[in-house]
């Protein structure tokens, strides 16, 4: 039993990693058979030179200013769900002590609230709900400092809940923001256009020995996609309707463990 539950770790480990690859395969195989063909009827027009060099050189180049601008973007996501977990944590603390301190029924209510709005959010996470609801959702919270205030809750105390609400709305607006907006759009054109190049130029250029050709054909072909294909993954880094929270998704688990110890409120 420990070595079946090691395996499927293990697999479940590989498969996150590797998948790009995976998924480049099929493509891989037909750029190996199209320069199969080229060889056998000789339709190896081309011979390398350093103008084709400079061609890989000058794609390589805006690889690395695609990847740099999309890790920056990927790097201030990271904060995003631990962030928004601390605010609503923070809030639901300071809802929680109202409702102990005064027993507040309206802070009864507020903590129902903030329970049932996890859950609405981690669908939202899924494209289960649309962002206008999440919006409408932390707005409604007025109606609970406004109750609040009426069980004569201490206006500070009311201010450091709203901060709290600005905060989270804020960073929900921030994840739309990334999930809609594509970094350079006409950057990633001109990639795909000089990857294609690239690739048909590899096909049809003749190096010898032929498995050498093939080779670096291959190679070019299998780095160029999936830098391409990793880029792409990385400029939605929120993507989890599609494969959930593996690969390059930003781990939701600040969420989840927030919902866990939510749902042990009494």
């Amino acid at each position: 039993m420990k070595l079946q539950a090691i395996i499927k770790k293990n697999s479940k480990n590989i498969w996150p990693k590797w998948s790009i690859a995976f998924k480049i395969m099929p493509f891989i195989i037909l750029v190996a058979l199209l320069k199969f063909l080229s060889h056998k009827f000789g339709l190896e027009i081309m011979e390398l030179n350093s103008l084709f060099t400079s061609l890989v050189a000058g794609t390589i180049f805006l690889i690395g200013f695609l990847i740099k601008g999309v890790l920056s973007d990927y790097k201030e996501s990271e904060k995003i769900p631990s962030d928004l977990s601390a605010s609503m944590r923070t809030l639901f603390d300071d809802t929680y002590t109202v409702y102990k301190g005064k027993n507040s029924d309206a802070a009864y209510k507020f903590i129902e609230y903030q329970r049932s709005f996890i859950y609405l959010l981690i669908d939202w996470f899924y494209k289960k709900e649309r962002t206008q609801l999440i919006l409408k959702k932390i707005s409604s919270m007025n109606d609970f400092f406004i109750e609040l205030d009426k069980d004569g809750v201490q206006p500070n105390y009311i201010i450091k809940m709203k901060n709290e609400q600005n905060s989270i709305r804020k960073m929900i607006l921030r994840i739309d923001t990334i999930r809609a907006t594509e970094f350079v759009g006409s950057a990633y054109a001109i990639v795909q256009a000089m990857e294609f190049i690239i690739i048909l130029a590899l096909i049809i250029i003749k190096i010898e020995p032929f498995y050498a050709s093939l080779f670096f054909t291959l190679l070019v072909t299998f780095l160029l996609t999936y830098m391409f294909l990793l880029i792409r993954d990385l400029d939605n880094p929120f993507d989890y309707s599609v494969k959930g929270e593996s690969g390059t998704e930003i781990s939701l688990k600040p969420l989840h463990d927030l919902e866990s110890s939510l749902k042990d409120f009494k």
